[in-house]
């Protein structure tokens, strides 16, 4: 169900709670096991080349990749000799970027995989990060590996993850219709959730690219059953046109309002997949770890699955509740 918002024509300043670097980032994170570079790095040279930031790519060495075995079968552990691999592997991919007339610099550190990953956002001033995915499993769909889940969490730049089912476009598609380009934001329509709508509506204008701003909402016969008014006749509906005002506001670009029924991450793939996103845009909310174990999270499953890149934004924080709320609440 659609309902489509005119192209905004004014020429005003961003949306004061975007950051100009998360949409044009001077530098890129690139951050790797080494085992998706094929799958991530075409990616990072389209966002390099595009926006003019300069990548760095990060290899941090896991517990017990410096072991290595002697002549007579003995292991002992080999930092170095892991680390000169991992350097030689990164290279070829640096001197590719010289080839897009993009800077790149390789580094391999030791460590815990996060904190390092954290430590290097800080020191090179990075504004996004690129992660690969891996689905791990069963349970893979859920849990898309503790590193992502703790950058996600920890970081308040966008972060892009680039999630096993996810390729670029290959050259034949792009020719037959080079200007398509779709950025598609889920949305919750909580307060919190409208920088993430901001950050996508300046994406999109980056890439003159239409966005779709899609919400969610339960089942219909649910819906149907306790009285709610569905679809175009939903409240939801009017809300996402004020979203979309509200964001166009800062940015000149095409936005079309969506409302669908069923299971979020379901439909959130199903609708990128449809209208065949070149990227998907979410808020990460912030949730306890426990929450994560229980929760079958939409993020992550769109993460596992989706067929194009994911940005997220983690959401701000809600504001601490007064005491003396806090005390009413309680007190009913």
């Amino acid at each position: 169900m659609t309902s489509a918002v005119p192209e905004s024509g004014l020429n005003s300043s961003p949306n004061p709670s975007t950051n100009d670097g998360w949409t044009r980032p001077g530098v890129i994170l690139v951050a790797t096991d080494l085992t998706e570079l094929d799958r991530l790095m075409p990616f990072a040279f389209q966002q390099a080349s595009e926006t003019g930031a300069r990548l760095v790519l990060l290899h941090v060495l896991a517990a017990g990749e410096g072991i290595a075995v002697d002549s007579i079968g003995m292991p002992y552990y080999d930092p170095s000799g892991a680390s000169e691999l991992a350097a030689r592997t990164l290279e070829p991919w640096c001197a590719e970027a010289r080839a897009y007339c993009v800077t790149c610099k390789a580094y391999v550190r030791e460590g815990n995989a996060s904190q390092q990953i954290l430590a290097a956002v800080k020191q090179f001033q990075a504004d996004r990060i690129l992660l690969g995915t891996r689905s791990r499993g069963r349970l893979g769909k859920l849990l898309i590996g503790s590193v992502a889940e703790h950058i996600l969490r920890s970081v308040d730049i966008p972060v892009m993850t680039v999630g096993p089912e996810a390729y670029p476009p290959s050259a034949s598609e792009s020719q037959s219709d080079p200007n398509r380009q779709i950025v598609l934001h889920a949305t919750t329509l909580k307060e919190t959730s409208r920088r993430s709508a901001a950050l996508a509506c300046q994406v999109a204008a980056s890439q003159k690219a239409k966005l779709i701003l899609l919400h969610v909402l339960p089942p219909m016969d649910e819906m149907e059953r306790k009285g709610l008014p569905t679809g175009l006749d939903s409240a939801a509906i009017h809300e996402l046109r004020l979203l979309a005002a509200e964001t166009g506001t800062g940015c000149c670009t095409t936005i079309e309002p969506r409302v669908v029924h069923g299971n979020p991450s379901i439909e959130i793939l199903a609708e990128a997949a449809e209208s065949r996103a070149n990227q998907i845009v979410l808020g990460a909310t912030m949730r306890s770890a426990f929450e994560n174990l229980t929760l079958e999270r939409t993020i992550y499953r769109v993460l596992a699955h989706a067929r194009c890149p994911v940005l997220t934004l983690r959401d701000p924080a809600p504001e601490p509740i007064e005491a003396d709320t806090v005390r009413m609440i309680v007190n009913g």
